[in-house]
């Protein structure tokens, strides 16, 4: 149904056009090549199409190349509102909040790591924990708690995970003002309380990569990258802390929303005035679950860098982090809608912030090259490099793709998959070396599972939204 409402209107953009007989008060914006629309589920159009309904959104609901239904607004979603007449929504940022990446360059060679793998892997497994529901070595306290709410990754590396440097290369510094320890349940922050510098399950990982290709050498160059040499990368969220502050939230807003006269096409979508009681509450509880989300990423990177310093004798202080990058928030930002600059609150779902080179909100170290985008694929196959691009700030409201995207249900690949067994033999007969909590989690992140993310890249490129700077290749990956 939605698909047939597909207009294009541009080489690699197309739109639904906004039906006031469906609520529709802007247009639903898609970035796709005409070979990928057919990947395009009509139900993640009709959510897009949805969100296009919700009070106070501007300009139109956007779809990166990576789009897929998920809960609320699809997975690569974006949608922008008002702050002062418009709405918040949980669902358009998702239960992980603050899920993210991270990308730390090292000194070591692809060779160091292959000779080495099976080491790397068994090291790094003990270092991560991961799987549904384990605990890390970090024991939160009401203390800390406190100090994460405030000081989001600074906590991290407070406590000795981590260097000062490590903050200037997060987004927002690794922290968001405005977070209120009052405004979590009790169940949130007992779920929490020993998941620091823990991976979860699912597509999270931790991977120990290679550059294998450098589209731009001038920007590489300043971020530190070379041929060949070894990164890492982290992908995780806010695990069981940041899934109970939305569930609890959820629930506000559905209980709410009749109040403020507001009604959705789908329950998924509940929402509230971003400026009512039960809105400015979600906020400070989804700031405070992004402040977990970077302290997490932060200790983890830094076990990761302290198990490699200790394999490979070198110092933990030569492996540092290019950035951090959330891809399922809500932020205050300033755009520039109809030649008006105004204040919006920015729902990303599986959508990067992609800022072009000048803007005022990046540090001094990105100005003159756009913020770096970090867009993982599968274990299999390879991961990029973007840096944000001038496009981005006036057709997406500064957001790119995050990912390949699932192009396969958890269940339909454990249909396709013989075993997880055998995926990761397959993946040794590739040499990369893998480990994971579980087989059934190898089966259901099998490569296969996800679109092409070069595609995907391919499409955010062509559109403007960011532009490629490296493409690197995993040698060791550890799943939850």
């Amino acid at each position: 149904m939605f698909r047939n409402k597909l207009k294009r209107t541009g080489e690699v953009s197309w739109e639904i056009a906004a039906d006031p007989s469906r609520g529709m008060k802007v247009p639903a914006k898609i970035f796709s090549s005409e070979a990928m629309l057919a990947s395009i589920d009509d139900a993640a159009l009709q959510q897009l199409s949805n969100a296009a309904t919700l009070p106070g959104v501007v300009q139109n609901t956007v779809a990166m190349p990576d789009i897929h239904s998920g809960y609320g607004l699809p997975i690569g979603g974006v949608m922008a509102v008002d702050v002062s007449s418009g709405v918040v929504s949980p669902g358009a940022a998702g239960y992980d909040i603050n899920c993210g990446v991270r990308l730390m360059r090292t000194p070591l060679t692809k060779d160091q790591i292959f000779q080495n793998r099976g080491t790397v892997a068994d090291r790094l497994e003990l270092a991560v924990p991961g799987g549904v529901g384990r605990g890390g070595s970090a024991i939160l306290s009401t203390d800390d708690y406190r100090e994460i709410a405030e000081q989001g990754a600074g906590w991290a590396v407070k406590h000795g995970y981590g260097f000062k440097d490590d903050l200037t290369h997060c987004e927002a510094s690794g922290r968001l003002e405005g977070a209120d320890v009052q405004a979590v349940s009790g169940h949130a922050v007992k779920r929490g309380h020993d998941q620091m510098g823990t991976l979860g399950s699912g597509n999270h990982f931790a991977e120990i990569q290679y550059v294998d290709e450098i589209y731009d050498p001038e920007t590489a160059a300043q971020w530190g990258l070379s041929m060949g040499q070894v990164t890492v990368m982290v992908h995780t969220g806010s695990r069981g802390f940041g899934h109970q502050v939305a569930t609890d939230y959820l629930e506000t807003m559905e209980r709410s929303m009749r109040k403020y006269g507001i009604t959705v096409p789908d329950r998924e979508l509940a929402c509230v005035p971003a400026e009512s009681g039960e809105g400015r509450d979600y906020l400070a509880a989804m700031r405070f679950a992004a402040n977990y989300a970077w302290s997490n990423r932060q200790v983890i990177m830094h076990n990761i860098r302290k198990a490699l310093a200790d394999i490979f004798h070198v110092e933990p202080e030569s492996m540092q982090l290019v950035y951090d990058v959330a891809h399922n928030i809500i932020k205050l930002e300033k755009h520039t809608v109809g030649g008006v600059k105004r204040e919006l609150l920015v729902h990303r779902k599986g959508a990067t912030r992609s800022f072009a080179a000048g803007n005022p909100e990046l540090p001094e170290i990105f100005r003159k090259t756009g913020q770096p985008v970090l867009v993982p694929g599968d274990m299999g196959r390879m991961s990029y490099l973007m840096a944000g691009a001038p496009p981005a700030m006036d057709e997406s409201f500064g957001s790119a793709c995050h990912g390949a995207g699932r192009r396969l249900s958890r269940h339909a690949a454990l249909k396709q998959a013989e075993s997880g067994k055998k995926v990761r033999r397959d993946l040794s007969d590739k040499g990369i070396e893998v480990r994971a909590a579980g087989r059934r989690t190898l089966a259901e992140e099998m490569p296969d599972a996800y679109k092409d993310v070069s595609l995907v890249v391919d499409v955010a490129s062509r559109a403007g939204l960011a532009k490629p700077v490296a493409r690197m290749r995993p040698l060791v990956v550890i799943k939850g």
